[in-house]
């Protein structure tokens, strides 16, 4: 039984590294730093907090790929994930 669990485990983890080796193999193609990123993520957060509460603890930000139509080839996706607590009425009601 313990050998199951170890094949099961072993598939994981190796998804997992396949993953994180495609997000590296992403960030050196469009030459994104780390410290980019959470230069990006501080941006994000700016912006957004001048129209919301947000809870900037939960921010989550990743770099991803995504096809466009009529292209087959992957393409880098920036992807932000911030909690809004709630919206500052004096920005939702203006046109």
């Amino acid at each position: 039984m313990d050998i199951f669990k170890w094949l099961t485990r072993d598939k994981k983890s190796k998804n997992v590294a396949k993953e994180r080796l495609k997000l590296v193999l992403i960030q050196d193609r469009t030459q994104m730093s780390p410290q980019f990123l959470e230069k990006v993520k501080i941006e994000f957060l700016e912006v957004a907090s001048k129209y919301m509460k947000v809870d900037g603890d939960s921010m989550e930000i990743q770099l991803t790929r995504t096809r466009n139509e009529g292209n087959n080839n992957p393409t880098p996706a920036l992807v932000v994930s911030l909690p809004i607590l709630e919206v500052k009425k004096s920005e939702a009601t203006k046109n």
